[in-house]
């Protein structure tokens, strides 16, 4: 046996298992990256052990759509997104995106991916389409050095931005792509980071960045591309757009989609609060799935998408923070405490509203199946030990314990977690991050901050 850990007389762990097994007073066995055995009284051996009496285990929270760079765009009064429909608070937000560089992608990212660790995240999914004179081709390339640095799994949606504002685009000159240079780029990316077997810690998916900001072909030969070599597709949809995808193709955006192929078991799209109830069958017999961004929904008054009916149709949904400039943290408990009180406001309208552990569900297994990983997302034997811990043993959650499975949501579990394990690596615990000096980056990171945005825009970051 190789490098072991046994966490002994767990309180209560939530497998997130297809049978929805709920474990009592037991050990959890780890080998190496892998769950070796589950259950009570497991003899120890040469394993390190940790006391985990006082802890509640749940499978690591697997996010699905985000975007690290605006990790620097928030808390913004000033270009206030509520007030704003999307595509011109864009219009306004895009040339601060521009003066975005190499050094601000890395430090942006470092602290995402931090906030998503110390909240329970073991993967995140990131759709980089930050592309600018001053980032050049290696945002990426920040972001895995950035997540090797922390240890969390790394998905890198590679995004682009090709048409041009004069054909009725939001984005600036700067940040425009040719369509050959970015699949040029998703290849030496694939062959750099790109890692399909099991524990893999990087992973490049294809993903322009949403059809009204490039041309047609972009997402052809993005399409092309990925079959070829096995990657997934990602894109924005249903956010607001499909009354210019109507006016400049007759069509809604996502009969355009499946028209040109980009809809299947290895697409998601994010958002999908203009989806039509029609379109949900759609989504289901495609296998297309859908990225529940709760925050920037409810922050802009957009509508609430009909979980219950969309999953009654067959359609796999899973949970993402969105970005900061309209989330403004990366803490995905908050995320599942927000979608869990917006489906239930909703609940007597729609017949019914997901429970908060369906929620949980959602952020883990449906997270997992999103991102084609059956190696994460859930507490079983042969999965990686991707997972975190609550300490019960603190007032505030007392009177809760009896059901561990609806807790998180339901009484609003949104601070930090006791501990966070990456294939059997402790990344967090007790308040502290693993093998880093997290002041001293944070002292650098809010550096990068004033030299490279706020020095520029004084008028915005006040």
């Amino acid at each position: 046996m190789g490098n072991q850990k046994l966490l002994t007389n767990i309180r209560s762990l939530v497998s997130c298992d297809g049978s929805d097994t709920v474990y009592s007073d037991c050990d959890l066995l780890i080998d190496g990256y892998q769950i070796a055995k589950i259950g009570k009284n497991l003899p120890r051996g040469d394993a390190q052990v940790i006391d985990a009496s006082n802890y509640i285990v749940y499978p690591g929270l697997v996010n699905t759509h985000h975007h690290f760079f605006q990790t620097f765009v928030r808390n913004l009064i000033t270009i206030d997104y509520p007030n704003l429909l999307v595509v011109d608070w864009l219009d306004k937000i895009y040339p601060i995106f521009s003066q975005i560089d190499s050094e601000g992608i890395y430090y942006s990212s470092l602290v995402a991916m931090a906030d998503l660790l110390k909240h329970g995240c073991t993967t995140a999914f990131d759709h980089q389409y930050c592309y600018t004179k001053k980032t050049g081709k290696e945002a990426v390339d920040r972001q895995v050095e950035a997540a090797s640095l922390l240890g969390i799994r790394y998905h890198a949606g590679r995004g682009c931005n090709t048409l041009e504002r004069e054909k009725g685009s939001t984005i600036p000159e700067e940040m425009l792509e040719t369509t050959d240079e970015f699949l040029l780029d998703c290849e030496r990316l694939m062959k750099a980071y790109h890692d399909p077997n099991p524990n893999s810690m990087s992973q490049i998916v294809v993903a322009p960045c949403q059809p009204i900001n490039s041309y047609q072909e972009t997402f052809e030969e993005s399409l092309a591309f990925a079959r070829k070599h096995g990657l997934r597709l990602h894109t924005h949809l249903g956010e607001g757009e499909n009354s210019i995808m109507v006016e400049r193709y007759g069509k809604r955006t996502l009969a355009w989609a499946e028209e040109i192929g980009f809809v299947g078991e290895d697409v998601w799209f994010a958002h999908g609060w203009e989806l039509q109830k029609d379109e949900y069958n759609v989504m289901a017999q495609t296998g297309t799935g859908l990225s529940h961004c709760p925050a920037p929904a409810v922050l802009g008054g957009f509508p609430i998408i009909d979980i219950p009916a969309m999953t009654k149709a067959g359609m796999n949904v899973s949970l993402g923070c969105d970005g900061s400039a309209t989330n403004d943290s990366s803490n995905l408990l908050d995320s599942l405490r927000m979608a869990y009180l917006a489906q239930s406001y909703h609940s007597k309208s729609r017949g019914g509203a997901p429970s908060a552990y369906e929620m949980l569900k959602m952020a883990t297994a449906g997270g997992a199946k999103m991102l084609g990983r059956d190696d994460i997302g859930s507490l079983e034997v042969g999965k990686a030990a991707d997972l975190f811990a609550i300490d019960v043993n603190t007032l505030p959650l007392a009177g809760t314990l009896h059901d561990p499975l609806n807790l998180l949501a339901r009484v609003g579990y949104t601070g930090e977690v006791a501990m966070t394990m990456v294939g059997g690596e402790i990344k967090f615990k007790d308040g502290e991050l693993t093998g880093i000096d997290e002041v001293r980056l944070a002292t650098q990171a809010e550096q990068a901050c004033d030299e490279r945005l706020r020095s520029l825009f004084p008028e915005i970051f006040r």
